[in-house]
Formats: C-alpha cells, sequence, structure tokens
C-alpha cells in the first residue's frame, strides 16, 4: 500500500512536519518497542483508564456506543484507538498519520479502513464527513501555533455539525522533551471557538503510574482520582447548539 502525502505543504508546513518525523525516528531508535507492550502492567492499566474516560464522555452525549458512525482519527499511528473504536460500533474507520511505517501497521490491522498519510493541519476530506473525529496526544507534539488553529479549524471543517471532536492530550510540557508541549483548558477552548468543550482531567502522572501500578492497580486507581495528580485532559468538543 503507498502511503504518499496526497496534499502539497507549504514550506512552513513542510519544516514542522518533517520535525515531527525525525521525533519519531528518534524514539523508534532510542525506546524499545516493548516500552510500550501491553504486557507492561502500566500501559495496559492506561489504556483501560483512558478508554474509560472516553466512554464515559461519549456517553453524556448519547454518541456511545458508536454504531453506525463514520470516525476519523487524527494522527491515528498504528491504529490502536481505531482497533478500539471498531469494538465500540464505528463501522467506517478513517486515520491520517504523518508516519508511513506506523500507517502499514495500522493497514494490516485494519485492513478495510481509509487510511492516508498526510498532515492534519490539511485534511483530505469533505466538508461534514465524520460523526466522530479524535487525537490523541497529536497536538502536543505540533509546536507552531499557527499549525495547532489550522489542525483545529481541519477538525472542525471534517466534522457533521450534530458531531464531536474527541481530545486526549498532555496538560503540561515534559521537561525531558522539548519536542512536545503541554496545553491547557484555556488554549483548547481557544482552538475551537463557538465550541462547547466538556473537559476532564485524567490520568495518573507517569512517574508515579510507573512505580504504583505494577505494585497495586486499585491503589493507582484511588491516586487518580487526586486533580492535581492528572496530567492530561479528555475533552468532547461540539459546536454550539448540540445539546
Amino acid at each position: 500500500m503507498n502511503f504518499s502525502p496526497r496534499v502539497s505543504l507549504s514550506d512552513a508546513d513542510q519544516a514542522e512536519a518533517s520535525r515531527i518525523r525525525t521525533e519519531y525516528d528518534r524514539r523508534r531508535r532510542e525506546i524499545p518497542a516493548s516500552f510500550y507492550s501491553w504486557n507492561r502492567d502500566v500501559n495496559f492499566f492506561y489504556h483501560c483508564q483512558t478508554a474509560r474516560a472516553l466512554i464515559h464522555s461519549l456517553s453524556q452525549s448519547q454518541m456511545f456506543p458508536l454504531d453506525g458512525r463514520k470516525v476519523l482519527d487524527a494522527g491515528c499511528g498504528a491504529g490502536v484507538w481505531l482497533l478500539e473504536f471498531a469494538q465500540w460500533g464505528a463501522d467506517q474507520l478513517h486515520g491520517v498519520d504523518l508516519d508511513p511505517l506506523r500507517l502499514e501497521i495500522a493497514a494490516r490491522r485494519l485492513p478495510a479502513a481509509d487510511l492516508r498519510c498526510g498532515d492534519i493541519a490539511h485534511l483530505d476530506w469533505p466538508d461534514q464527513s465524520f460523526d466522530l473525529v479524535s487525537q490523541f496526544t497529536v497536538f502536543t507534539s505540533i509546536l507552531d501555533p499557527s499549525i495547532r488553529r489550522r489542525a483545529a479549524a481541519e477538525m472542525l471543517r471534517v466534522l457533521k455539525p450534530d458531531g464531536a471532536v474527541l481530545w486526549y492530550d498532555f496538560r503540561f510540557n515534559n521537561p525531558a522533551n522539548r519536542n512536545v508541549r503541554g496545553i491547557e483548558a484555556a488554549e483548547i477552548r481557544d482552538l475551537f471557538p463557538r465550541c462547547r468543550v466538556r473537559l476532564r482531567r485524567v490520568t495518573l502522572a507517569p512517574p508515579l503510574a510507573r512505580r504504583i501500578v505494577p505494585l497495586t492497580w486499585t491503589g493507582a486507581s484511588l491516586l487518580e482520582q487526586v486533580p492535581w495528580l492528572r496530567t492530561h485532559y479528555v475533552a468532547l468538543i461540539q459546536p454550539r447548539g448540540i445539546s
């Protein structure tokens, strides 16, 4: 399968995309694949807790299950969350990512999905195409504020009027990685003007989770209830007028 980008990018966009691809390559070289494997208790804990938070947010807006809904995962990577959405009932799966290597993995996992290589600030789909558009730790990897704004605008452009954007991303900067920058609540709301933004703080701080989850899942779950120990936001973002 050919995952050549379908949209021509400006010089600034190409520079940012190149920086992000370089970071992907660095992570592949320096971080063993097993670091993110679900046989590590902390990774499975994170996935389960995140899935619970997402289902809660979708259910609050009567969008769960996803039966019959058309979904786009912006920055889909290897298709982990598209697989989850399929289990939640979505039967029209679409994804876009800058990294063709991760897209090849996603294509093997989801042979019927529409997967495209590209920049989420230039989505290659018509207006009002999707019931749900998701992003998972993508915006914190975009350092250029203007590209963040265009990516958010593109997600809204391809969203149906009664659809929703599903957001999961860091609140804080990572002092060990200058290639990411946290996004707080005010910026999320600014990225999606004229939208209703329902935010929840989630995800136990990784330094704590890596130590505690292998010892006690219950203890980690209890600690995760402390708001100031949560490092991410889950958000459901809907155009105004949607109840």
